[in-house]
């Protein structure tokens, strides 16, 4: 059972983040419109639940994301913002939708990809101009999959020069894959990385190296994608799984897991969000939500108990790797009260 206030420093930056965070990307018209109305009860919703940890990016609705969560912390304080660099946002003035990236909104600007020590310090200050806010506590290099050189060779020091110039509070990577974050953990002094998808019911391969190698070198994960982009939040034909429709096999496995979770009094998204918190290395839970309905759902979800009986017949019926941590074992992780 999850606590969405409190809270967790990660690494050794000072910088602390609630086990619950909000993902601004629904906020932003992912896969289809939400007004600003919309946006901001989400937004306030969370903040009403102790949610003090926020994600955003300028990928996310062309700058849109951030310029509502921006709107929605002034006057505010006591949170914790993260962005990320590696996608500068050109002016565009070919009309039409987003779509094409996955965001309903109107293609203002096209994205040109940065990992250049220019581009980094340009891609935050643009960020915090849509923000209005004149520093950040978090930046992540975006998906640098193709970029390697560059990212780690130009930006990955410009953020450590920013983040020693005290311009940001901690820096990291944030990636749908484990084995290039695995490399800036063991490579480079990131405080924190972002992965996504890959450490879920469904999925643990950051549990093979980059989960490891974080608690070693007392780097903190968030984990994103806890539902696998849908299929772990209802399984059902049709479903997502990291963005693409659901393989019949990973929609059976999913659907027995669901069916365990129903036999034991609880239900699969409360078991999806619990599992990664009970890594020592995981500081946070990072959920994208579009409006105040999903995030008090998402809430009680995350706040349910799931009985320590349904952890041990997933391991019985190898549905969950032996060595997997889960929720109620003892562990080395720290957390601290909001």
């Amino acid at each position: 059972m999850g606590t969405p206030a409190r809270s967790a420093a990660l690494g050794r930056s000072g910088v602390h983040v609630t086990e619950l965070a909000f993902g601004a990307t629904g906020i932003a018209g992912l896969y289809r419109p939400v007004s600003e109305e919309q946006a901001y009860a989400a937004l306030d919703a969370a903040w009403d639940a102790g949610i003090r940890y926020f994600d955003t990016a300028p990928h996310y609705g062309v700058g849109l994301s951030e310029r509502r969560l921006g709107a929605m912390l002034r006057g505010r304080s006591g949170y914790t913002v993260s962005t990320k660099v590696g996608r500068l946002l050109e002016p565009f003035g070919g009309g039409g939708d987003d779509l094409d990236h996955g965001f309903a909104v109107p293609a203002t600007h096209r994205r040109v990809w940065d990992f250049s020590a220019d581009g980094v310090r340009r891609s935050l200050e643009e960020s915090l101009e849509r923000l209005g806010l004149d520093r950040v506590d978090v930046v992540y290099l975006h998906d640098p999959d193709d970029h390697a050189s560059q990212a780690f060779g130009e930006a990955y020091p410009a953020l450590e020069r920013l983040r020693s110039e005290g311009v940001v509070g901690a820096i990291g990577a944030g990636m749908n894959q484990a084995e290039m974050l695995t490399r800036f953990v063991r490579d480079t002094d990131v405080d924190v990385v972002l992965c996504a998808g890959r450490y879920t019911l469904l999925d643990q391969r950051a549990l093979a190296e980059l989960l490891p190698s974080a608690e070693e070198r007392g780097t903190s994960v968030v984990i994103g994608g806890a539902f696998n982009s849908g299929l772990l939040a209802d399984p059902k034909p049709g479903a997502t799984y990291n963005y693409t429709s659901a393989s019949q096999e990973m929609l059976d496995q999913a659907l027995r897991i669901k069916a365990v979770a129903e036999r034991h009094g609880t239900t699969l998204r409360a078991a999806a969000l619990a599992f990664p918190l009970a890594h020592p290395a995981v500081a946070s839970v990072l959920v994208g939500t579009r409006s105040a309905d999903q995030v008090h759902d998402i809430v009680r979800q995350f706040t349910a108990p799931v009985p320590a009986a349904f952890w041990q017949e997933l391991r019985d019926t190898e549905l969950l790797p032996a060595d997997a941590p889960v929720p109620g074992e003892s562990s080395s992780k720290a957390k601290e009260p909001s």
